[in-house]
């Protein structure tokens, strides 16, 4: 929270300065100041109004924030191109209008901006040139070609630049995805290793006093049937002990073998068909021939079930779920996609998490697992999700040959 509030003082301070510098460009030297006329009154409304736009964007930290913001700067800059067209500086800032969407890191908005920027530059030259303004916009017209080499080469420049930001911070965020799951799984195998076998040992003992109270004569039907519900829970409990304990001590001896991916998931498929159509799901696989990884047949498929599960769980009833598995590259794709309610982005940041989970009796474990299965082959996992539309799981593999 602290973090939150510093990053927010600096951003105002920033800002601050920024403002100060359209106020002073505003007030000092300038030939309309003592006038009062239009020109002077239009660059105090389009002050005014990117200042609003840049204090309230902390408030409001979305993409039309983002839009209105950048189109507030594209017009102030623009405008006082317009307003005071013998000021050279005017058009070294509509090169730079790019750099403003840089700062957002959102690739959509810089090329829009740059495709806008590019088009309104391009039509005030043509302006310039078909309506002999020459005289009037007279430091383009000295040297037009070479403005015109200026401009393009300063937004090539910018795109270079936004491409290696962009980048660096992509991996810097999927380094931080990875510390945060590798963390998520650390701290349940602590949890584990600490209280899993305390809490088997007299579980163990709970169960086999209640099987022998269950088999007793002397107890009614009625108690029998409270016996046999409390075994079921202890089985539940335990099932989650053992899961706890798989991601506590994984197994150190990999038994590696050549996995032929649509071999595997149509035996997953074959498995979970009835489970399917209890949800009124169907299950489609749709897999090329030459998909194969190096992996544990049985790890494999403990995943697959886990991912295909929890599919048909988040699906309505009468849709379907499609598994597809392609080569991509050096990489073998398995992608498994519902149709179900979806989720937040948030929601999908906590998945992994010990405990998470979405569904009114899970324990999260689950995922865990396979978040941990697939980053023992060397994999990636990954979620995308639109709320009410569903949500679609990729999995990527090395292939099998790349392994070896």
């Amino acid at each position: 929270m602290n973090t939150y509030f510093n990053l927010k003082r600096i951003y105002y301070i920033g800002m601050g300065f920024v403002i100060a510098a359209m106020i002073t460009g505003l007030l000092w030297g300038n030939p309309h100041f003592h006038q009062m006329d239009s020109t002077f009154m239009m660059h105090v409304l389009l002050v005014a109004l990117v200042s609003l736009c840049l204090l309230m964007y902390p408030a409001f930290r979305n993409r039309v924030m983002k839009t209105v913001l950048i189109s507030a700067a594209i017009a102030y800059f623009y405008t006082i191109f317009f307003l005071y067209p013998d000021t050279w500086s005017t058009f070294i800032y509509i090169c730079l209008i790019p750099a403003i969407s840089i700062l957002f890191f959102d690739p959509k908005l810089f090329y829009l901006t740059l495709f806008m920027n590019t088009a309104a530059i391009t039509s005030i030259v043509s302006y310039v040139m078909i309506t002999q303004k020459g005289g009037l916009y007279v430091l383009i017209k000295q040297d037009l070609i070479g403005n015109m080499i200026n401009f393009f080469g300063s937004q090539i420049i910018l795109c270079l630049l936004f491409y290696l930001t962009y980048l660096r911070i992509k991996k810097q965020r999927l380094y931080y995805e990875q510390i945060q799951q590798a963390e998520r799984i650390k701290t349940a195998g602590q949890l584990a290793a600490a209280v899993a076998h305390e809490i088997r040992n007299p579980l163990t003992v709970v169960k086999g006093f209640l099987q022998l109270y269950e088999q007793d004569s002397s107890y009614n039907e009625e108690a029998k049937k409270h016996f046999a519900l409390m075994i079921d829970e202890l089985d539940t409990a335990e099932e989650v002990i053992s899961q706890f304990l798989t991601l506590s001590a994984p197994s150190k001896e990999i038994s590696m073998e050549k996995i032929k991916v649509k071999e595997s998931l149509y035996n997953v498929v074959g498995l979970l068909h009835s489970y399917g159509l209890l949800h009124a799901n169907r299950i489609e696989l749709e897999a090329e021939e030459e998909c194969t990884i190096a992996a544990n047949q049985m790890e494999f498929k403990q995943l697959c079930i886990n991912l295909i599960k929890n599919a048909i769980e988040a699906s309505e009833d009468g849709h379907s779920v499609l598994v597809r598995a392609k080569q991509v590259k050096h990489n073998v794709e398995i992608s498994i996609i519902d149709h179900g309610k979806g989720m937040s982005e948030m929601e999908i940041q906590s998945l992994g998490t010990p405990f998470y989970s979405l569904k009114s009796k899970g324990t999260g474990l689950g995922l865990m697992i396979c978040f941990n299965i697939v980053k023992k082959y060397k994999g990636t996992i990954r979620f995308q999700s639109v709320k009410e539309k569903g949500t679609t799981v990729t999995l990527q593999f090395p292939l099998y040959e790349e392994m070896m």
